[in-house]
């Protein structure tokens, strides 16, 4: 069992990890129903195949309006990691989503930054806010949204991150984004890349100012580009059950985490958007353990690879070492 071991996360989108029953409260909070068809008989989020999953996201998601609603989706997500182990979580948030629901940019990090503090006061565990853009929505909007950040900097807001579209959006059309996220802002810089696109996608993606990368599996099928990824010490934030659950692979028998692993390369475990593929972090570390074969040791070291790559200054990141290696 892996549940006592501390765990550390870094890839997980906030909007997503908002519950059946949480979207329900928060419906009901602000005078919303839920569309038909959202969940399934038993209560869980109903969808089938990736776009459908996309469509079934956005609408749970918009149901997530005000500054208290992203304290409360925050709040309660952190304290359900502390609950299994967690001492670090990175969430990902979408200032976009926020605004078409009408809430500002600042609104939208105040309600994230509480539950974070509230979080914190309670369980003792840390956490951060990667702010994401997103691909499709087109270059202007993702330039808008990394000036936000420029503008409006807070102290739990560290890094700076992009999903979306991989095929469609070249990450070459967002190199002024990131120049202005790492440059003017002073975030530490990720991207999703790898997860649906081709190897040709992440060296792409690698001409970015990026130390890590979202999902990046797929560097698998290119053994020269995870030479390169292990040898300049990229960090993938891998999702595995999000990856078994979605069609990329078959099963986890096909998942090329020990490979990767073996291969030399920096890998993380992460839930990506947990309600949705009926998992957790702490349920990713079991996997790990019982699919992959990691040992505690390993697994370890696995979230020693998260908090040595986490967004966070130094002295922080000695006091999550110094509490990993105390447990």
């Amino acid at each position: 069992m892996t549940r006592n071991l501390p765990k550390a996360e870094l890839h997980v989108h906030l909007e997503g990890t908002a519950t059946p029953d949480l979207v329900r409260r928060l419906a009901r909070r602000n005078g919303m129903a839920t569309p038909d068809g959202l969940f399934r008989d038993d209560g869980t989020f109903a969808w089938d195949g990736f776009l459908d999953f996309l469509k079934t996201y956005d609408a749970a998601a918009a149901t997530i309006r005000t500054e208290e609603d992203y304290r409360d989706v925050t709040y309660e997500y952190l304290v359900a990691c502390a609950a299994e182990g967690a001492i670090y979580v990175e969430v990902m948030s979408s200032p976009d989503h926020a605004a078409q629901a009408g809430l500002s940019y600042q609104g939208h990090v105040e309600g994230i930054a509480r539950g974070i503090e509230d979080a914190r006061a309670e369980t003792g565990m840390e956490g951060r806010c990667i702010v994401t853009c997103v691909r499709h929505f087109g270059v202007e909007r993702a330039l808008e949204v990394a000036r936000l950040t420029a503008r409006h900097p807070h102290p739990l807001v560290t890094g700076f991150g992009m999903g979306g579209d991989e095929a469609g959006y070249p990450p070459a059309q967002f190199a002024e984004v990131y120049r202005i996220a790492r440059e003017e802002a002073g975030l530490a810089c990720t991207t999703h890349a790898g997860e649906w696109g081709p190897p040709e996608q992440i060296r792409k993606a690698l001409e970015l100012p990026v130390t890590r990368l979202g999902h990046g599996v797929r560097s698998v099928e290119d053994p020269a580009l995870v030479e390169e990824i292990a040898a300049r010490g990229i960090v993938l934030e891998v999702c595995p059950t999000s990856n078994v659950a979605t069609g990329i692979y078959d099963g986890y028998a096909a998942h090329p985490l020990p490979t990767l692993m073996a291969a030399g390369v920096k890998v993380t475990l992460n839930s990506d958007d947990p309600p949705y593929f009926a998992t957790t972090i702490g349920r990713e570390y079991e996997i790990a353990s019982r699919e992959f074969g990691l040992s505690d040791e390993l697994l370890l070291g696995l979230t020693r690879t998260a908090l040595e790559a986490a967004f966070v200054d130094e002295g922080t990141r000695a006091r999550l070492l110094e509490r990993l290696a105390a447990e």
